[in-house]
């Protein structure tokens, strides 16, 4: 995957999460696609889904953007996702991709 085709999925995404990684990866901030292999945006939901509720239970603030996420990962069912992550200067952002890379699923 290129620069500019990461930036243009997550120019497709309208999330407040997706745009702060878009200003970082068009700063030349650093990114990694993980296409080894893709998983089921059901599995990930459950993964995430936990993860938000015990922060929540125990007081912990969530990152930025994890609950948009989570609703956003449970709306995709069983679709084939892909992760990228870009490493800004203030944060780290995770984005789940469409399985053919074109579209930002969901940002954090």
């Amino acid at each position: 995957m290129h620069r500019d085709d990461l930036q243009s999925a997550l120019d497709r995404d309208n999330s407040t999460s997706a745009r702060a990684a878009l200003v970082e990866l068009q700063a030349g901030s650093d990114f990694e696609l993980f296409q080894s292999q893709t998983v089921s945006a059901h599995e990930l939901w459950d993964i995430w889904s936990h993860r938000h509720q015990v922060m929540l239970d125990t007081g912990v603030i969530p990152r930025p953007g994890l609950a948009e996420a989570v609703d956003r990962l449970h709306a995709a069912g069983t679709a084939r996702i892909s992760l990228a992550t870009i490493t800004g200067s203030q944060r780290r952002f995770i984005i789940f991709l469409t399985e053919d890379l074109t579209r930002s699923i969901a940002c954090m």
